[in-house]
């Protein structure tokens, strides 16, 4: 009875307190109050005593600025206070995109200008084949990320639900390949460089996810990031050995 009775009032209060304070990562139970005739509020965090969400009143645009700015506090409001739901479809347009990145690279490597169908259906075979090495990388890359933190934290990843943040949180940091489609459209001679640097904001991106998910410092996320780019560079080399174009 009393101990059903506590596990109702948890839940009940897991539930409100579904948001989190953008400055200090303490839970809250609102963002703000609306007096209505257009009058809100915003809710002050009881821990820092500073606004619990300040990002609510900015402009879509200052807040994906302040994202690519990489800021603790813009990751906060769009993981914990926002209801963004284009996880899935984010990742699979970003490794579409990266599918074509490659496959585009395939067919400059590639002479071959026959228009026989056989070329055409081997040439879009190859893009399938791209999308599914890209898929793989990324798949590698993420796991090697979670089995570091989970060895290295494992009060961190309990739950199945933390788990499911997280993946969320490493989704959506994934946005800044969506860079590689216009790196090509105005492709010059340092396309490599530029290549570069988006994976390296990739890289970034991903590591500030993880930083605010788990509320962690900046070298724990920096270590799981280098393993999962070991295990990633793994599955390549496997896929080179068994004599795969990637």
């Amino acid at each position: 009875g009393a101990g059903r009775a506590r596990g109702v009032l948890s839940r009940a209060m897991a539930t409100l307190c579904a948001y989190r304070c953008i400055e200090c990562n303490e839970e809250a139970v609102e963002l703000y109050r609306d007096y209505q005739r257009g009058v809100l509020r915003i809710s002050i965090c009881k821990s820092c005593q500073k606004p619990v969400d300040k990002y609510i009143e900015y402009d879509p645009v200052i807040i994906l600025i302040n994202a690519v700015l990489c800021k603790a506090q813009a990751y906060r409001h769009i993981l914990f206070n926002t209801k963004i739901n284009i996880h899935g479809k984010l990742c699979i347009f970003c490794l579409l995109c990266e599918a074509y990145i490659r496959w585009l690279q395939l067919q400059d490597s590639s002479q071959n200008t026959d228009p026989d169908d056989l070329i055409r259906y081997a040439k879009e075979w190859d893009f399938y084949r791209m999308f599914g090495i890209a898929s793989l990388e990324q798949t590698s890359f993420f796991i090697g990320i979670f089995i570091t933190l989970w060895w290295m934290t494992p009060e961190m990843l309990k739950r199945k639900s933390d788990f499911i943040l997280l993946l969320k949180a490493l989704l959506l940091s994934t946005y800044g390949k969506l860079l590689l489609i216009p790196a090509v459209i105005w492709e010059h001679d340092y396309t490599p460089l530029c290549l570069a640097f988006i994976k390296v904001f990739v890289l970034i991106s991903n590591s500030q996810a993880i930083r605010v998910t788990l509320n962690l410092n900046r070298i724990l996320p920096c270590f799981a990031i280098f393993f999962g780019l070991i295990l990633e560079n793994g599955v390549v080399c496997l896929f080179q050995k068994i004599g795969w174009d990637v």
